[in-house]
């Protein structure tokens, strides 16, 4: 992992605007508290076959995909593929829990990280940011109950 800070390829404040209100947790936000999120994302940069975390691992931050593909997986099994534009961690924003799963890039990726404090302090002071956590997370638990219902229907067959 390497910060972007000593590369001159860094984000302008605009672009990372523009890749928080691409998000569903950020979609409902105005541009001016998004511009105070982007002013403490920091940049990083993963290489292909790179580990980002391991379950197990005690959670306190969530990563933005800018470019590259992430793993999320459970062991060797693979629960998910995300790419550009998508987010996971989003749990850790909340609660200080371990990581369910580990996650690694699949290509070289570039991400954006935001700290769960600063996102407390933005959750405070702007409703329509918990909305949006609370939205994602909701989509994504009927999301997997689906597929679990789904398996169990595939091992009765």
């Amino acid at each position: 992992m390497t910060t972007i800070a000593q590369h001159e390829n860094r984000l302008l404040l605009i672009e990372k605007v523009l890749i928080l209100k691409s998000l569903s947790i950020f979609e409902e936000t105005p541009e001016t508290v998004l511009a105070e999120v982007a002013e403490i994302l920091e940049e990083l940069e993963f290489e292909k076959g790179k580990n980002i975390f391991h379950s197990g691992e005690i959670a306190s931050c969530m990563y933005i995909i800018v470019k590259g593909e992430i793993r999320i997986y459970k062991n060797e099994h693979t629960l998910i593929v995300l790419k550009e534009n998508d987010f996971f961690g989003e749990l850790s924003l909340l609660d200080t829990e371990t990581r369910s799963a580990s996650a690694s890039a699949l290509k070289d990726a570039f991400l954006l990280k935001i700290d769960q404090e600063p996102f407390y302090e933005l959750m405070e002071s702007r409703v329509e940011v918990a909305k949006g956590i609370i939205k994602t997370l909701c989509r994504r638990l009927r999301a997997q109950n689906a597929r679990v219902l789904e398996e169990q229907k595939k091992n009765h067959s």
